[in-house]
């Protein structure tokens, strides 16, 4: 699975989205909008933090943690 967290520098809630993802035992690279401008593009990214799985925008916002385990879980 190729998780990735999309989020500006500013945004204090892509850490709270990390650190949820470090307790699931979850693999992920964190990209900045101001570093990453082709992924804004492709990914039309307005908001943080984003969550991208698999190529695919699941989250344009924080999710719950329920939110979250069903994204993820295998299967």
């Amino acid at each position: 699975m190729d998780v990735m967290i999309i989020a500006s520098r500013d945004c204090t809630h892509y850490r709270n989205l990390a650190r949820e993802l470090d307790d699931l035992g979850v693999d992920y690279k964190v990209f900045y909008v101001e570093d990453e401008p082709e992924l804004v593009e492709k990914y039309k990214i307005r908001h943080s933090p984003n969550l991208v799985v698999d190529g695919e925008v699941r989250f344009r916002e924080l999710p719950t943690e329920h939110e979250l385990r069903e994204c993820l879980k295998p299967g």
